[in-house]
This record gives C-alpha cells, sequence and structure tokens, in this order.
C-alpha cells in the first residue's frame, strides 16, 4: 500500500531525512519510534502532503506520489495530530469540525455520517454541538480520529496519537485504533518515541537515528530485545517501561 524509497528531506543545507526506504502492506500498521529530531515527523509529512520539499519515490497502492498532490489522495490519506486541542478549531463545534470533510470532498448524507462516526469512536451524541475546550483531552482525540475517518480514507498517518493524554486514555485510544483498523481495513503509520505504544498497535517498527532508518524489525523481535542496532537497545533500555499504557 505504501512504499517508500530512498526519501530525502533538507530544510536549507541541513538533510533532516537521508535516504530512508520501508514499505507498509495494505491492512498492515507501521511505526516510526526515534528521538526529537530523528527525522520520523518528518518522514509522515512529506508523505501527507504537508512538505513538498524532498527526493526519492514514494507511491501509494503503486501510484508515484508527487510534491504536489490531488485531492484524490487527501481522500485516501488522513492524518491524526499529536495535540487534537490544536489540530481542532477552537470555535466550530464538533458538529462543524465532522462536517467540514465532507463539504470539502462533496460528499453527501452528513447528517447520518456524523453520528455513525461518533458510534465509531465511541463518543455520545451530546458531545456533536460542544466546543473543543468543553471536551476532555480524550474526547478530543477522538473527535480528531473522527474527523480523520469522515472521508472514508485507506490510510492513516498518526503523529504522536497519544503522547498528549494521559496513560489510562492512551490504552482506550489505542484500543479503539486498532478496532477501527481490522473494521475498516486501513493501514496506518504511526510516529512515537514510546515503545510500549508502538509494540500494541504496530507489526513492523522502524527505528530512527540522526535522520537515517539503521534498523527495521518486527514488533515481536523488539518486545523480545531481539535487536541488532546498538541505538535500538538503548532506546528499548531508556523507554519501554516508561508511560507504559495500561494494556
Amino acid at each position: 500500500m505504501i512504499h517508500v524509497a530512498d526519501l530525502r528531506v533538507r530544510f536549507g543545507q541541513n538533510e533532516v531525512v537521508k535516504g530512508v526506504s520501508f514499505s507498509v502492506p495494505r491492512g498492515a500498521s507501521f511505526g516510526l519510534v526515534g528521538e526529537s529530531g530523528s527525522g520520523k515527523s518528518t518522514i509522515l509529512r512529506a508523505f501527507s502532503g504537508l512538505n513538498p520539499a524532498w527526493t526519492g519515490q514514494m507511491t501509494l497502492d503503486g501510484e508515484k506520489l508527487r510534491p504536489k498532490r490531488d485531492k484524490s489522495f487527501f481522500r485516501r490519506v488522513q492524518m491524526v495530530f499529536q495535540d487534537p486541542y490544536g489540530s481542532l478549531h477552537p470555535r466550530q463545534t464538533v458538529d462543524r469540525a465532522l462536517s467540514e470533510p465532507l463539504l470539502v470532498h462533496g460528499i453527501a448524507d452528513a447528517q447520518p455520517r456524523i453520528l455513525r462516526a461518533l458510534a465509531e469512536v465511541a463518543l455520545p451524541q451530546a458531545v456533536r454541538f460542544r466546543y473543543p475546550h468543553q471536551l476532555s483531552g480524550g474526547q478530543r482525540q477522538r473527535v480528531a480520529i473522527a474527523r480523520a475517518l469522515m472521508a472514508e480514507p485507506e490510510v492513516l498517518l498518526l503523529d504522536e496519537p497519544t503522547s498528549a493524554l494521559d496513560v489510562s486514555v492512551q490504552a482506550e485510544v489505542l484500543n479503539l485504533l486498532a478496532d477501527l483498523q481490522q473494521a475498516r481495513a486501513l493501514t496506518y503509520v504511526m510516529v512515537t518515541h514510546n515503545l510500549a505504544v508502538v509494540t500494541h498497535l504496530c507489526g513492523r517498527v522502524g527505528v530512527m537515528q540522526g535522520g537515517e532508518l539503521v534498523e527495521e524489525l518486527s514488533a515481536e523481535d523488539l518486545r523480545a530485545g531481539r535487536t541488532k542496532h546498538p541505538h535500538t537497545a538503548d532506546l528499548r533500555a531508556l523507554t519501554l517501561n516508561l508511560e507504559e499504557p495500561d494494556l
């Protein structure tokens, strides 16, 4: 479903992504982990079309992606951001936030689609006409996920989707994402610094360091400590038991 080959991203003279390659089968989940500044979020933004300044090759379902994407791409690929409060307009109700993707893509039947989306992310209908500041952090992230699903995408790009949430709420959102993936046959690419989160949701994991993908391994091998690169072992030792959600 997703293929990235020799991806390079520069900001001025600084190359922040250095020849990264990976593939994600349809319906699978791939995680990118690494320290802040390792380039993992930059990869996600390049694939999403938010950053057009890249070289290399990226394909979606076999179709080559160009720096400028057409409207159909944004119906097939949606992104969920780290901060649900920052990604929702403070003066728009939940109803408006969920209606907007339908208006942009010319999709009819807004009322039943909004009600179905709220039910899918386990939110009561009572939140429909509330504003983001009237919701908890977990509820806001559920709204952000529902909004991403309104156009019925095939791929969700998840940029630290649980890091702004309490540990107990992290587990709820991760389990929700897992259920939605199974129900909708979604393909996920998730960026996170939390190894417990990535091994819960993703079958395979790529480890970033200094803009390079230094190791790719299965979640099972990462959990068991069967690592090859010393940076992967260091990340596992430092973070596996930190902020671990009660899964």
